[in-house]
């Protein structure tokens, strides 16, 4: 349609080929297709000279209202991609999401706020596309190498139990003393899992038995704080708890594994605008 209208409106092929850096015989191959494709004549051409015919000048007009409304739809697309608005979708595990997005996301808000953010916490791994999300944070190994990932810091693993259970206990003074207590467990670890320490160069591997399991990391907070058990969880889900004297820090001079955070989206040439300002934003302040 685009060659057909600047045909329509040359002296010739030949002219309509210089507007569009064409040949004049791959502008009347254009034509000849359009042609083909309706049935009808559009152009009337002779060695001297070209002319409409009445079909050809009725569908000139239906051809340039068509490229007004594909230009206009490109120049809506070209604003969004522009500028961070609409509906913005985004999936983070619980206690992530909790202790460490919301404020992240207050923050973006104030700064756009004509993006409507949708936060969708859940300690599963959802599948982006099926479920309409643009940017999912997610912690651990990533298995899906088509998603486009951004790591985030990593994030510190403490050991902590209650004041209360530790005086009937006992306080672990080495992670081998660990065996000796009802550990709690978060149920994607699977049926046999581990907390491995290392300190300088020794390092050990824990059994982790114990009365109590939850695919939740607050339901396994809250057990530890109520004097279940010992709990291993990121710094940032303790570290309230533990400040306020409700859990205790335990075995501070040996470190569990860090637990690596990316920030992902689906791969997409040209992401939106408000896909790509999310990123940058929570890389700013979490990266």
């Amino acid at each position: 349609m685009q060659v057909f209208v600047v045909a329509a409106s040359a002296d010739s092929f030949a002219a309509a080929g210089q507007q569009l850096e064409l040949s004049a015989v791959m502008v009347g191959k254009h034509v000849r297709a359009l042609e083909m494709q309706l049935g009808a004549r559009l152009i009337e051409r002779s060695t001297r000279k070209q002319a409409l015919t009445d079909i050809g000048a009725s569908y000139l007009e239906r051809c340039r209202e068509a490229l007004a409304s594909v230009e206009a739809a490109d120049q809506v697309a070209e604003s969004l991609r522009a500028a961070p608005q609409g509906s913005l979708r985004i999936s983070a595990p619980v206690a992530y999401g909790v202790h460490c997005l919301t404020p992240v996301l207050s923050a973006y808000a104030a700064t756009y706020p004509q993006v409507q953010i949708d936060l969708v916490l859940n300690d599963r791994v959802v599948d982006m596309a099926e479920e309409g999300i643009d940017i999912a944070l997610r912690a651990g190994t990533l298995a899906d190498t088509a998603l486009v990932a951004r790591p985030l810091r990593a994030t510190e693993v403490w050991a902590a139990g209650s004041p209360g259970y530790l005086q009937q206990r006992g306080v672990p003074a080495h992670p081998a003393d660990l065996a000796q207590h009802n550990c709690l467990a978060f149920a994607a670890w699977g049926s046999q899992p581990r907390w491995r320490f290392s300190r300088g160069g020794d390092n050990f591997t824990a059994p982790v038995r114990g009365s109590f399991t939850s695919n939740n990391g607050q339901a396994l907070l809250g057990a530890a704080i109520g004097g279940v058990g010992v709990v291993v969880q990121a710094d940032y889900v303790l570290r309230a708890a533990v400040a306020s004297g409700q859990l205790t820090r335990l075995l501070p001079d040996w470190q569990l594994p860090e637990r690596a955070m990316h920030i992902v989206r689906r791969a997409e040439r040209r992401p939106s605008a408000k896909v790509r300002s999310f990123i940058d934003f929570v890389l700013a302040q979490l990266g």
